[in-house]
């Protein structure tokens, strides 16, 4: 495979997610990327987000409401969605690799690597039902 040109707005885009713990939509990351580049197109910062998240620069979650996530935190992690608010947020513990060992000796084939995507209600979102 060729290398890949250089592009200001692609390095833009993964210093922004670099900078975030937000784990941002694609819609998000194009009005932060346009502040700097106010000509770039919603289609040029989708096509660079999923060429970042095919090469392992970034890594692509993916909700079941829809709406792709993005975080530019690439070591193996857990995510929780909040099911009240839809907040994605990183969750902190060791990841369980004996869990693909397990996946493997169900399946006829070889297991790399798995995502997880817990489901809960974040610290803000209880605070609010607290209240009421």
């Amino acid at each position: 495979m060729a290398a890949l040109k250089y592009s200001r707005q692609r390095e833009s885009i993964k210093e922004y997610l670099a900078s975030t713990t937000s784990h941002p939509t694609a819609d998000a990351v194009y009005l932060h990327v346009r502040e700097e580049f106010p000509h770039i197109s919603l289609g040029t910062v989708y096509r660079n987000l999923n060429l970042l998240a095919d090469m392992g620069e970034v890594i692509k979650i993916t909700t079941p409401h829809g709406g792709d996530r993005f975080d530019g935190v690439t070591k193996p992690h857990y995510h929780v969605l909040c099911t009240e608010c839809g907040e994605i947020i990183d969750l902190n513990m060791d990841i369980v690799h004996s869990i693909n060992e397990q996946a493997e000796k169900c399946f006829d084939g070889s297991i790399h690597s798995h995502t997880t995507l817990f489901y809960g209600t974040c610290r803000e979102c209880l605070k609010k039902k607290k209240s009421i």
